[in-house]
């Protein structure tokens, strides 16, 4: 795992607009305190029930973010893109991580020491609000989604995660195929069933030219009926 800066990475204060309402000198101090961590291929970047050391940006690639349930099945909670932050939430309660990250992709991370992100959060009002609309803004979908996760059927379900995909991570040059290839098990751990249930609705879907499959690749044939299925659950 490299932990050396390389040229071709963005500074991490130019990510996202979160990062812009530090002053001059903690932008300078932000930059010469963060490492970066290069994750492979299903590879952890943090794991469930650990102390948090450390605030975590991803830079490039995709993660997804789990917990192990009952027989110790994984529940996907939420897929990360870049420039999103993750790992803060223990950091901020004091508590041990509660969810799994691991690289769904080959991805690069930034990590900022638990003591140095407290420190700017306290002496900053404006960055503190900003990570407080984040924290806001993902339990508003975290209520939602287990809302749909609990109360859809199965087509709902899966129809809404296709959409969630397609949404977070856009299309390939084609303009139909969703720019992330899941493995059915994924994608039935992202949307709350069993393996041979997502088989199967996916293969109702094809069947009925909402969507075409080609291994891994999913392209989106006819998506208002998509959102149709996702909205009548």
């Amino acid at each position: 795992m490299a932990k050396k800066m390389t040229s071709s990475l963005r500074p991490i204060d130019e990510i996202m607009t979160v990062w812009d309402v530090l002053t001059p000198d903690e932008r300078q101090f932000l930059r010469t305190n963060y490492t970066v961590h290069h994750f492979k291929k299903n590879e952890m970047i943090q794991i469930e029930g650990e102390i948090p050391t450390h605030m975590m940006v991803l830079e490039s690639g995709k993660a997804k973010v789990y917990k192990e349930g009952v027989g110790s099945r994984a529940q996907i909670i939420r897929m990360l893109k870049p420039g999103e932050h993750f790992g803060y939430r223990a950091i901020i309660a004091s508590e041990p991580y509660n969810t799994n990250v691991s690289a769904f992709e080959a991805s690069t991370v930034y990590m900022i020491k638990a003591d140095i992100f407290i420190s700017i959060l306290k002496n900053n009002n404006a960055f503190c609000y900003r990570f407080l609309e984040e924290m806001a803004t993902d339990l508003g979908a975290s209520d939602a989604r287990t809302v749909n996760l609990t109360q859809k059927h199965i087509r709902g379900r899966l129809a809404e995660a296709l959409l969630m995909l397609k949404n977070r991570y856009g299309m390939e040059e084609d303009g139909a195929t969703i720019s992330i290839y899941l493995s059915r098990e994924d994608l039935a751990n992202l949307s709350n069933m069993t393996t041979s249930n997502a088989i199967r609705t996916l293969s109702n879907f094809v069947n009925e030219h909402i969507i075409a499959m080609d291994g891994r690749k999913l392209k989106i044939i006819d998506e208002e009926q998509l959102i149709r299925i996702s909205k009548m659950g």
